[in-house]
């Protein structure tokens, strides 16, 4: 009877764990957890980018001021010094402004740390359209971005090195037109002579001054690659605090677009006005109605050199200074400091000097 008991136990044990089992296998399984969609990848910064018609305007001004540099004291005959009025006088005043303005943004671009703190502000889109705003509507704003003291360090160190090398010229000519008229030197016998057709050779100067300058291809590709890959033109690093003149903000300006990628071609519009500068135009201006002045009174080769000398090489040399050197006003004294006045010329040349400081001041 035990036997039978436990028999019954049994299979109602096993009874019970087979319905365990069943009722197990009747529950429903539970359903996934769902996987999120991967979070949309933001969209890179664009590229830097500065277009072709900096590069070309910046071309320009270097080309020029290149040109210029090759003018040397010590002409051997009355046709050189033409020679060096036809190359000096070979440029329109508001053009070669704006091809300095756009030489100093290419400049401001080889700087890393400019170019990199500029760009910081460039990842997040409404971020850099604000930038890109503030920037085009007050070009000084780019002056108080990061990195700007590296870049205008670079800008005017490296555009100081013509102002320098253009005063030196300047110094020497000057000094050779007076020269000239000792006695002893052998070139006074045509240095004293009356220059033919003065007229002309001063419409000629005019005509030149008025004539749109070209950009060179090769001058131009070699800054825009420099502009656009922030290397290639061999610079050494320096800093410049604020202020800064208007031009050297322009060009950080011009050059902060670029970073944010906001100065490629189809930004042509924005960064060529940011290119006029009206204090930097009026005074090449200014330069100009000095040399037509200079010309007009000069009788013989000795003050056409001169003029050369003063209104052409030394003027381009003030008027960049003052584009550049805020804190280092020129003075009319500075102007007239190689010589006293000995010609009709030489004394139009002075007052005229004085007249593009106290014009720009």
């Amino acid at each position: 009877m035990l036997n039978a008991f436990s028999r019954r136990r049994g299979s109602v044990a096993v009874a019970l764990a087979a319905a365990a089992v069943l009722a197990a296998c009747s529950t429903p399984a539970p359903e996934p957890t769902p996987v999120p969609p991967p979070a949309p990848v933001a969209a890179p910064p664009p590229a830097l980018a500065l277009n072709q018609g900096i590069a070309e305007a910046a071309s320009v001004y270097v080309s020029f001021i290149r040109d210029v540099g090759t003018i040397r004291a010590g002409f051997p005959d009355a046709e050189s010094i033409q020679a060096a009025i036809r190359k000096g006088a070979a440029y329109e005043p508001a053009q070669l402004s704006r091809g300095m303005i756009a030489y100093g943004a290419v400049l401001a671009l080889q700087s890393p740390e400019f170019v990199q703190g500029v760009r910081t502000y460039a990842a997040d889109p409404a971020q850099r359209q604000d930038m890109v705003a503030r920037i085009t509507a007050d070009p000084a704003y780019a002056a108080t971005m990061p990195g700007a003291e590296a870049a205008a360090g670079l800008i005017t160190s490296t555009i100081g090195q013509d102002i320098a090398a253009l005063t030196s010229i300047a110094v020497s000519v000057e000094d050779d037109a007076y020269k000239i008229q000792e006695r002893q030197d052998p070139r006074r016998r045509w240095a004293v002579v009356h220059i033919a057709n003065r007229d002309v050779r001063l419409q000629n100067a005019k005509s030149l001054s008025a004539a749109r300058m070209l950009p060179s291809a090769d001058e131009s590709a070699k800054l825009f690659a420099a502009a656009n890959s922030g290397a290639g033109l061999g610079l050494t690093a320096g800093k410049a605090g604020p202020p800064y003149t208007p031009a050297v903000a322009r060009s950080l300006a011009i050059a902060a677009l670029a970073a944010l990628g906001a100065g490629g071609e189809d930004a042509r519009a924005s960064t060529e006005a940011l290119t006029v500068e009206s204090s930097s135009e009026f005074c090449l201006n200014m330069s100009k109605l000095n040399l037509f002045q200079c010309l007009a009174a000069s009788r013989p080769s000795y003050e056409d050199m001169f003029c050369v000398g003063r209104h052409i090489v030394r003027d381009l040399a003030t008027c960049t200074a003052q584009g550049m050197q805020p804190r280092v006003p020129a003075t009319a004294a500075s102007l007239n400091a190689s010589a006293p006045a000995q010609s009709p010329a030489a004394e139009a040349a002075a007052a005229a000097g004085a007249a593009v400081q106290a014009a720009t001041r």
